[in-house]
């Protein structure tokens, strides 16, 4: 059966090679896509804040702004834009960095152009799963800190949160059951999917990037509280474990 996605769903696909560009270009639209194409990174960049789009295919290696860049640019503006990163480099080091930028999902050069197509439908098949299970008028509340999942907003004592697409999605994932620990390999697999497994870096990176924001102290925290030897857990910040026994002092801590 055909994925009822929303008509015309659109996606931008930012690829500098302009045989590859066109030839994802022409099987995307067979697979029902309304399709975009961009040659250079800050064009991706000024597309994908437009916006009008749904996915984005985006290449690492662009002229002018990298992939990477184009993607970090993308995650602090708080836009929830699901990216799909393509990239000649494939070792661990370079998934682990497309991971913790922000990218969704990953994909090797060479690759089946059919294997790309798929992807993006799984992709938007996650974000189809994603959205209804955030009630419009769901309200998760812990003292100062209110977070409002259908609306994609954060407030600390009154005043807005830029989280990115990733932060928002473990930060309401805690809310919705404080007190329970996760282990990092069940918060990869509810935020960031199975096929992430191994990447337990990723994690705290952005456990660390997201106590940097809504903590009052990020070096005691006391909303997302580390059960050491385990993971993570949401308290209600009426008091913190102390910081990661397994995370090394970083510029993100």
């Amino acid at each position: 059966m055909p994925d009822a996605f929303p008509q015309p769903t659109r996606i931008l696909v930012a690829e500098d090679d302009a045989d590859l560009s066109a030839l994802l270009r022409l099987h995307l639209m067979d697979a029902g896509f309304a399709v975009t194409t961009a040659a250079d990174g800050a064009l991706a960049l000024q597309h994908a804040l437009s916006g009008e789009f749904d996915l984005l295919v985006l290449d690492w290696m662009m002229p002018g702004m990298s992939g990477i860049e184009v993607c970090e640019r993308l995650r602090t503006s708080a836009r929830t834009l699901p990216i799909l990163m393509l990239t000649a480099r494939g070792s661990e080091a370079d998934r682990i960095q497309g991971l913790e930028t922000g990218a969704d999902d990953y994909v090797a050069k060479p690759f089946s152009v059919r294997e790309v197509v798929a992807r993006v439908r799984a992709l938007l098949r996650r974000v189809q799963l994603e959205h209804p299970e955030d009630p419009a008028d769901e309200v998760l509340t812990f003292g100062a800190l209110v977070v409002k999942p259908a609306m994609r907003q954060v407030e600390i004592a009154g005043q807005p949160v830029e989280l990115t697409a990733k932060e928002l999605q473990l930060l309401t994932l805690f809310a919705r059951q404080p007190g329970k620990t996760f282990t990092r390999q069940e918060l990869l697999d509810q935020v960031w999917g199975y096929q992430y497994a191994g990447y337990a870096h990723t994690v705290n990176t952005h456990i660390n990037r997201l106590r940097g924001k809504i903590e009052p102290d990020p070096a005691e925290p006391s909303f997302v509280q580390t059960v050491w030897g385990i993971g993570y857990r949401f308290g209600s910040a009426q008091g913190h474990v102390g910081a990661d026994p397994d995370v090394q002092p970083s510029a993100d801590a």
